[in-house]
């Protein structure tokens, strides 16, 4: 079973935090680390431990408990993708912060309520705020799992709130990273019931049109996630997963190329062949992903 680790950013921080998710790391100083047991806690995750960053609560001198209904700016969940170690290179602009962790976004949410993550959560990140920023460890992935099944502003396709708190981490993860494509979603369909598949033009209802990430989600960092231009309408009738396995680029002028790929069967051949010489609309700000994936399909 995973762990997961607390950690408070206090908002004369929020730079600092904004170039970690971007880096995909996190650090600390070392005299912050060298209190009683913090090294150890960051030593002891794992790849695919939880970290969760919260940023900005209220007065952290109150007494144990008194946090578990305070408000909290920004809260944002990550995964570990690499365990400690020390580096001297350049991340941040006002101090080091020589050891460090890998991390990987999975879901963030503004004006988070104490409840969102319990009360055991709240208080490890009470301590870690007066322990300026020391990660709190914690066994289990109880936090994460309830705030993976808080409702946000609008539930996620798939229904986040229906995974149980005992279910596998691979599991909550999947709920969190679904809670931000259905972000993106809302945002590129703008209320419409109706929308135009970036690839083969037709208009279909809504629930038919996927929000696909151009530059693949796994291989995008933390800002180009959340970017409109690496994003694009794609129909779930074929043109999603057409191009997501690269059997279809868009070429620098901003029209659809079919691949053929030697295990191509005549069906998929002739699917692909279809939405040759198409014309991508709003390419321009989209044509860097185009590129990218123009570059990385041939492994999809």
């Amino acid at each position: 079973m995973p762990n997961t680790a607390y950690v408070y950013v206090p908002a004369p921080s929020r730079r600092n935090l904004e170039i970690g998710l971007e880096q995909g790391f996190w650090g600390w100083r070392t005299p912050t680390l060298d209190r009683a047991g913090a090294r150890d806690a960051v030593k002891s995750l794992a790849v695919g431990d939880f970290l969760v960053l919260a940023y900005k609560g209220p007065n952290c001198r109150v007494e144990a408990g008194q946090w578990s209904h305070a408000q909290l700016k920004r809260v944002v969940v990550t995964q570990v993708t690499r365990p400690y170690f020390t580096s001297e290179e350049g991340v941040w602009p006002d101090d080091v912060y020589p050891e460090r962790i890998g991390l990987d976004v999975l879901d963030e949410e503004s004006e988070v309520p104490g409840t969102a993550l319990g009360a055991d959560a709240m208080e490890a990140l009470r301590l870690s705020a007066n322990k300026q920023g020391a990660a709190l460890l914690a066994a289990g992935f109880t936090g994460v799992a309830q705030f993976a099944t808080t409702p946000a502003d609008a539930p996620a396709p798939g229904g986040p709130d229906s995974i149980e708190h005992s279910g596998m981490e691979s599991a909550v993860a999947q709920v969190l990273v679904r809670r931000e494509q259905a972000k993106l979603r809302r945002a590129m369909l703008n209320g419409a019931t109706v929308a135009t598949c970036a690839l083969c033009g037709r208009t279909l209802p809504a629930r038919l049109i996927r929000a696909a990430h151009i530059k693949r989600r796994s291989e995008a960092n933390h800002a180009e996630r959340r970017l409109m231009a690496n994003i694009m309408p794609a129909c779930l009738l074929g043109c999603d997963e057409l191009f997501e396995h690269g059997h279809v680029v868009v070429d620098d002028h901003g029209v659809v190329q079919h691949r053929p790929r030697a295990t191509d069967t005549p069906d998929l051949w002739d699917a692909a062949k279809s939405l040759q010489g198409r014309i991508v609309s709003d390419f321009g700000p989209r044509a860097k992903f185009f590129a990218w994936h123009r570059e990385h399909s041939a492994d999809q």
